[in-house]
């Protein structure tokens, strides 16, 4: 049996450098696109790059005149269709990305919205600067996640939100507003939160917080413990700052052991010994091929796992910057054989439906074999009032689960109904469920989940009634 093993894992680094070539070299066809999920690939008119804000309008004054559509992408890790439409213009944001502003008196940036959260943390950190919420990695544009409201790490500051300012709208009918709280206040919970369907966001200012210095704290203990020691050691702690938890997806402890990650404010510690900004990631290909043995075997849950525990467990006093703990690493995970795909689902669940939550998933688990969970990441989330499609109706537990998914469309269909039976489960516990991803729930979950849903599309029918700014996302749940 060990000789097997050693064998399998021979082979899957090899796999690993593969597919590593794979996933980093072009394989789309400049009009044939589709999104990180692969599983919508349609033909556009053509993409452009954004470069200027005189060009930007031009394009949205020629598609109003032509009534064609228009989609917005930044790095497309959205994977319900949200970035593209059939015979439309993409407009790659990507390029349009430079720091306008940094402000450290008032502690604000101002940056283009294809800048990514790395060229912000490269322009703050000089100024002993961190930005309050972002994604746990830095690869995504500041547009896209402001268009998906995104939510990460930090636990005091909200979800993205909170920490912006303002920003600048391209309308559909080709003009430019001031948007914020005070000023053309109507568009902000809108076009916040609004996965491009309202304009293209231009630029976007948000305010700053201090950089510090955190010392990384692991534990690990039974799921059925995990709100009782979230609500007394984590919230109930000041000084814990940032929070991240994982759950183990392996057959021998599923879904009944977790660990967590504090980072506690490390008030001995000077940030000039630590404000250096990490750069790359070591290990990628051993990492890709454990993470791959993960993928194929329940024994590989297993060990992953355990190595995933031993290594938290090593970090565990480890001294880091804010900033530097918000980077994150997920070169490992890159995944995108012919056929399959890792795709990310995530629901909130009340803080006191924990419990009950983890309990009913490991049922389904078990009774779907489609459902190869790969990870389980728990974050918190604020409460949000504001934004329209809110996924944060009070406190909430986030769920992030990643799971190898077969593309064909006999797989899908099984994805589809096993993913419903997970949504189900989280309405029936109060819950709601992440718009980003693949376009599994249905119209009446979605509806169910997003009671705002409405408004948000009589907002959008009325503001855009030539649907200048379409996308997949639209299509899919706008309904009658």
């Amino acid at each position: 049996m060990r000789l097997k093993k050693a064998v399998a894992v021979l082979l899957l680094v090899a796999l690993a450098v593969v597919t590593y070539a794979y996933t980093n070299s072009p394989d789309q066809d400049p009009y044939r696109i589709t999104d990180y999920s692969r599983l919508r690939p349609v033909k556009v008119e053509r993409v452009v790059a954004g470069r200027e804000e005189e060009q930007l309008a031009a394009i949205v004054r020629e598609a109003r005149e032509r009534g064609i559509p228009v989609s917005v992408a930044g790095q497309r890790h959205s994977q319900g269709g949200h970035t593209y439409y059939r015979d439309g213009i993409v407009v790659d944001m990507t390029t349009y990305n430079r720091v306008l502003e940094v402000d450290p008196e008032r502690r604000t940036i101002r940056v283009q919205a294809g800048a990514t959260w790395e060229d912000v943390q490269e322009a703050i950190n000089p100024y002993g600067l961190s930005v309050k919420q972002m994604q746990s990695q830095n690869i995504f544009t500041v547009g896209g996640s402001v268009s998906i409201n995104a939510h990460g790490r930090d636990i005091r500051n909200g979800s993205l939100i909170k920490s912006v300012e303002s920003f600048r709208l391209l309308t559909p009918d080709g003009g430019i507003l001031n948007v914020s709280r005070t000023e053309n206040a109507d568009w902000f919970p809108l076009a916040l939160g609004g996965y491009g369907l309202f304009g293209i966001i231009l630029d976007v200012t948000l305010s700053l917080t201090d950089d510090e210095v955190y010392r990384m704290r692991t534990e690990e203990f039974p799921v059925e413990d995990y709100e009782r020691y979230f609500r007394e050691e984590v919230l109930g702690n000041p000084d814990v700052r940032m929070h991240i938890a994982r759950v183990s997806v392996s057959p021998e402890q599923l879904l009944t052991r977790m660990y967590a990650v504090n980072y506690e404010l490390a008030r001995d510690l000077r940030l000039e010994d630590y404000r250096r900004l990490r750069r790359g990631e070591s290990g990628v290909a051993p990492a890709k091929a454990m993470f791959a043995l993960n993928r194929m075997y329940g024994w590989g849950k297993n060990v992953f796992w355990r190595m995933q525990s031993k290594l938290y467990a090593h970090q565990d006093g480890t001294a880091i910057s804010r900033n530097n703990a918000m980077r994150g690493a997920t070169a490992f995970m890159e995944y995108q054989v012919p056929g399959r795909n890792d795709l990310l689902q995530e629901y909130f669940i009340p803080l006191n439906k924990f419990d009950e939550f983890i309990n009913s998933l490991r049922e389904i688990l078990k009774e779907e074999e489609i459902l190869n969970l790969l990870n389980i990441t728990v974050r918190y989330v604020h409460q949000d009032t504001e934004a329209v499609l809110s996924y944060a109706r009070e406190e909430m537990f986030a769920l992030v689960c990643l799971f190898h998914v077969p593309l064909t469309g006999r797989g899908q269909e099984e994805m589809r109904r096993a993913i419903r039976r997970v949504v189900d489960e989280s309405l029936r516990q109060g819950g709601t469920y992440y718009l980003p991803y693949a376009p599994y729930p249905s119209i009446a979950q979605f509806r169910a989940a997003y009671p705002e849903q409405a408004r948000f599309f009589a907002e959008k029918d009325r503001r855009d009634p030539g649907l200048v700014f379409r996308n997949y996302f639209y299509d899919d749940y706008r309904g009658e």
